[in-house]
């Protein structure tokens, strides 16, 4: 802030920065013309003066000849007053022709100041141009980067969001349909091809005050049983209040198994869908409980494919035992065989494990890249940022700082436009 006092009612006032320069630039440009005006008419006046003080003398030494030349002949007179009328017509036309020049001279002198104002006036406004169109160029490429990085963040969130959804249910199209409705449908599907002889059906049997949900069976040609399974479905939806565990249903669905004479137990479950140790497969959990396993509901079919086809190899190493003793052959044999049947199970099972639990690895190493992607470019808007405040900084007075012969330029151009 600047305090100006009035010259005439002689108070003080302040201005800001903007108006002391509108003032201070009126101030010069009253001053410049003023000064002009005075210089051109001082030198008009300095010529016609010192024309006329020539010219003064020379008529006083004119006046002074003829007072001497009285006593002459009068036609000498005649002549003398001739010639020095024509001396003083010669000494007009002098007068005037230097009146004509100072004139000229006048006149050039201000149209090489009009050039020069003219010329710094268009180099003004070709750098005022320059500058408003680098300040538009760069904040176009700004808003170019910042259009395409919100694009690619939301493409980045839409790919996350999805591989987290695959990632839970992967094959499994769960809308509108409860989990035990899927599970249900996806068997009803192989049935007539794979389980023909199978029982699965919902267990009504409520007598002892506990049921499960689903009871598969199946036996083979002789009515001899192959494989039961007692099934317990948990589905719990995000807006749960109270979250369930796994575990919570452990104890329940081995009771129900042993209530229903059921071989296996298996939770097919949805809950704890954050929690890597069942998102990696066929989870056996019989150091708990013996024989029962917990899946996501894409492993249904597959659970029961792995103990249904284990329980017929089983049944084929049973009528093999039996030959054998009929046969009297060693026992050994036959217990190799089972040895061996249990290690391939147990490596086919191991080796379905690790491709599940490879899968969802590779399906989480996506998710932290995309992640980082996303981080990255949402670091970029900080940069971006003060980018683009530094073009709106940029400015004629920034540009000049520091260097005196381009602001005296602008500072003279401003008071001539003004």
């Amino acid at each position: 802030m600047n305090e100006i006092i009035c010259p005439n009612c002689k108070k003080a006032f302040k201005v800001d920065e903007a108006g002391f320069a509108d003032i201070l630039k009126q101030v010069r440009d009253h001053q410049f013309e003023e000064e002009l005006q005075e210089r051109l008419t001082s030198a008009v006046k300095l010529a016609e003066a010192n024309t006329r003080i020539a010219l003064q003398a020379e008529l006083t030494e004119k006046d002074k000849e003829l007072t001497d030349l009285k006593a002459k002949s009068i036609s000498e007179l005649a002549k003398l007053l001739a010639d020095k009328e024509a001396e003083i017509s010669t000494a007009n036309s002098k007068i005037q022709n230097a009146e004509i020049v100072k004139q000229l001279e006048v006149s050039q002198a201000v149209k090489t100041i009009e050039k020069e104002r003219d010329r710094f006036a268009n180099e003004l406004k070709i750098q005022k141009t320059e500058t408003q169109l680098l300040e538009k160029s760069i904040k176009e490429q700004f808003t170019n980067k910042l259009i395409i990085k919100n694009e690619t963040i939301k493409m980045k969130d839409d790919e996350i969001a999805r591989l987290k959804d695959f990632k839970q249910k992967l094959s499994t199209k769960m809308v509108g349909e409860t989990l035990e409705q899927h599970c249900e449908t996806e068997f009803n599907k192989l049935r007539a091809t794979a389980f023909q002889n199978a029982y699965f059906e919902k267990d009504n049997d409520a007598r002892n005050g506990n049921k499960g949900d689903f009871i598969y069976k199946e036996t083979d040609a002789a009515g001899n049983e192959i494989i039961s399974i007692m099934f317990e479905m948990k589905n719990e939806n995000d807006e749960t209040a109270t979250k369930k565990k796994n575990e919570d249903f452990f104890t329940k669905l081995d009771k129900d198994r042993t209530e229903k004479k059921c071989e296996y137990a298996v939770l097919v479950s949805l809950l704890e869908s954050e929690n890597e140790f069942y998102n990696t497969g066929i989870v056996d959990v019989s150091h708990k409980h013996t024989k029962m396993y917990v899946v996501r509901p894409q492993f249904f079919i597959p659970i029961i494919t792995l103990l249904r086809n284990a329980a017929m190899n089983s049944m084929q190493y049973k009528a093999e035992l039996n030959l054998i003793k009929n046969q009297n052959l060693d026992i050994t044999n036959f217990e190799e065989k089972i040895d061996i049947f249990r290690k391939g199970f147990a490596y086919n099972y191991d080796l379905a494990s690790r491709k599940f639990k490879t899968a969802i690895d590779e399906i989480d190493k996506t998710i932290s890249h995309l992640n980082k992607t996303k981080d990255a470019l949402l670091s970029s808007e900080n940069n971006l940022r003060l980018a683009n405040n530094k073009a709106d900084d940029l400015t004629i007075k920034k540009l000049t700082h520091g260097n005196p012969t381009m602001k005296a330029k602008f500072d003279g151009l401003a008071d001539t436009e003004a």
